[in-house]
């Protein structure tokens, strides 16, 4: 890290940032969007020396990165249906999160077919060849055993103690496969951004951009209304499915991917990732997925949405009714809707092929360069976003003659990113260690003036006061939302985002930034 600029997000320095843009512009790159492939633009451009202004028209991780199922897969799914290209990107760039940029953020995550009678004996041999070729994958990718294990059948027994709550009638055993997961996708956003800023990028959030070409923008800012130009040599558009009101000639396909958030009591003392085939489908599952929190986040959809892009996309009652009845075909008793606390909505920036249903368009990203120079990159998926930033980059590098170093995302830690003798080191508790990393001790020493700052904000919520300043005076939060839906995701369940907003409205009333 260059060490010449703070991590530190805050309110002091968006302001200061975004009075100063006016006598330096312009600059190298001026990227629009702050969601995990806005936020890789600009520490691949600020890591490579280019200076960088990000201009977020709402929080980071506002739109689509935060509504994912927080895996971080190696493309097994994408193998079956033979793109070989991109089950391989996204194997090695989950190694690269795993083991060199974000440790502290992503785990291995097993993953758990039972077989029970709906998984016919053809059905099951599937299944064991398509986590046959994840373990090729993996071995492609040079992912270790040790951080992603051989894919195995487990016993009848085994199956139990894995997932408790498994239908017993007729198991026949499982297939066990591994995949890693996310603490939480937010977070990552987060994580990227702050690195950015450590290199010197502005991170602007709450900054429409508007009169969008291939040589700048105007940047609104919507706290106060005032407008200003900002020249760039490059223009980078990473707004996802809003792509296209930037770039017309952009089409896009979106697709809506929705979850269901159930408290971890529905399923017993679930240890595993748990897939349920989709009666009729091939090549897809409904899975429950284990969090943090005692949470499980039941997914996911795939649902082709037309119309108008909201800013925040809606579950539809048939998705849900599909999900719980679909992942109860697994289980003892049947899930109803009084165990949900909660749902979720994403749309996929999918780039539209003319034809087929929306689960079978390709998540191959793709970078398209207008003719004014105004670079745009759609498609792709969370784990990849990475390879996604760089190919961007690149593409408006080779338009516009600006000479910079290779990129070096590939080995470049994100903030509180450490090996595992690092993080086990870390004198603060595993919760916290898990979403902060070697900075976990951090959040609580800049609360320790602060009566009660380790205490839970409410009755069955850990989150504490000490998470809440840290995201106000470090990771760019600037009002209750940003805290409480996407730095700590308590909104998540509806019941607890009722119950935490008064301690979170108290913080922000008294805060010292």
């Amino acid at each position: 890290m260059s060490g010449t600029h703070s991590s530190s997000l805050n309110a002091a320095r968006r302001a200061r940032e975004l009075a100063g843009l006016p006598g330096e512009s312009p600059v190298d790159v001026l990227v629009i969007g702050g969601g995990v492939t806005g936020t890789g633009v600009a520490l691949d451009a600020a890591s490579r020396g280019l200076s960088v202004v990000l201009a977020e028209k709402h929080d980071l991780a506002f739109g689509t990165s935060r509504w994912s199922s927080k895996l971080v897969h190696g493309g097994l799914r994408y193998l079956a249906s033979g793109s070989v290209g991109i089950a391989h990107e996204s194997a090695v760039e989950r190694g690269i999160l795993l083991s060199r940029t974000a440790p502290h953020l992503v785990r291995p995550l097993p993953q758990l077919v039972p077989l029970l009678p709906g998984v016919s004996g053809p059905a099951a041999a599937l299944v064991r060849a398509g986590f046959a070729a994840g373990d090729l994958l993996r071995l492609s990718a040079r992912t270790s055993h040790h951080s992603l294990p051989r894919s195995r059948r487990v016993t009848r027994a085994e199956v139990q103690r894995l997932a408790p709550t498994v239908r017993a009638e007729g198991l026949r055993g499982g297939l066990l496969g591994w995949d890693g997961q996310l603490t939480d996708d937010a977070r990552l956003v987060v994580a990227l951004a702050r690195t950015a800023a450590a290199h010197g990028a502005r991170v602007l959030t709450r900054c429409a951009a508007e009169d969008v070409t291939g040589g700048g923008a105007v940047l609104r800012d919507r706290l106060t209304g005032q407008a200003t130009q900002v020249d760039a040599r490059m223009v980078v558009n990473a707004t996802g499915v809003w792509a296209g009101g930037l770039a017309p000639g952009v089409s896009l396909r979106p697709s809506r991917g929705t979850h269901l958030v159930l408290p971890r009591s529905a399923f017993g003392d679930l240890a595993t990732g748990l897939m349920t085939p989709v009666p009729g489908e091939r090549n897809r599952f409904v899975f429950a997925l284990p969090a943090d929190e005692r949470r499980v986040y039941v997914g996911l959809t795939d649902e082709e949405t037309g119309g108008e892009i909201p800013d925040v996309p809606r579950a539809s009652d048939s998705e849900i009714g599909f999900l719980l009845e679909t992942i109860s075909t697994a289980l003892r008793a049947p899930l109803t809707r009084r165990d949900v606390l909660g749902t979720y909505a994403g749309l996929r920036p999918l780039l539209d092929s003319g034809s087929g249903r929306s689960a079978d368009v390709s998540r191959e990203h793709a970078v398209l360069t207008a003719p004014d120079g105004l670079v745009t990159v759609v498609g792709g998926k969370l784990t990849t976003y990475r390879r996604m930033a760089e190919d961007a980059l690149d593409a408006a590098l080779a338009r516009s003659g600006v000479v910079a170093g290779p990129c070096r995302t590939r080995r470049l830690p994100l903030v509180g990113a450490g090996n595992r003798a690092e993080l086990a080191g870390v004198a603060a508790p595993d919760r916290l260690v898990r979403r902060y990393g070697t900075e976990a001790a951090a959040v609580l020493d800049g609360a320790a003036r602060e009566e009660g700052a380790t205490e839970p904000i409410a009755d069955g919520i850990p989150v504490t006061r000490a998470e809440l300043l840290f995201g106000l005076r470090h990771e760019g939060a600037l009002d209750e939302s940003d805290l409480v839906d996407r730095r700590t995701r308590i909104g998540l369940s509806t019941a607890d985002r009722e119950r935490a907003l008064p301690a979170v409205t108290e913080t922000l009333g008294r805060i010292r930034v």
